[in-house]
């Protein structure tokens, strides 16, 4: 239920972005979502791509540093108070980070969480019956 994400630190320059990006096409690897966030001298992009071990690999031999975590994607009621409702859930688990995915799910939102123990947010989250998103039915949602 864990998904792999790809995370790799950007250097804070015109074109970075578009290496990466020009990288992963040149080699037919689409890119399902992503997150950018900065700082004054470089930035971490967070990638989650069907292939990640040949999307890892491709961007090493291009002389990237790519990182791998687990993440979890979890469908979102698309209403008013339905990621409130997801953290009372998710009270006890600390949140690293999280970012939306897009989808065609109009009834729901999916986002994607980094805990700080994913294990544990896992077994919360299963004691609660939520949905967790498999990586191979995340790739089918779009």
């Amino acid at each position: 239920m864990k998904i792999v994400q790809l995370s790799l630190f950007v250097e804070n320059r015109p074109g970075a972005l578009k290496d990466i990006c020009n990288t992963l096409k040149e080699n037919n690897i689409n890119i399902s979502t992503l997150s950018l966030a900065d700082t004054q001298s470089f930035g971490i992009l967070r990638l989650l791509v069907k292939e990640h071990e040949r999307a890892k690999a491709v961007l090493e031999q291009a002389g990237f540093v790519v990182k791998t975590t687990e993440v979890l994607a979890i469908p979102v009621p698309n209403c008013p108070g339905g990621l409130a409702i997801l953290l009372d859930t998710l009270q006890d688990c600390q949140v690293e980070y999280m970012y939306a995915f897009a989808s065609e799910l109009h009834t729901q939102a999916v986002m994607v969480f980094r805990f700080a123990d994913p294990d544990k947010a896992l077994e919360v989250l299963k004691a609660a019956h939520s949905n967790i998103i498999r990586e191979a039915e995340l790739y089918t949602l779009q």
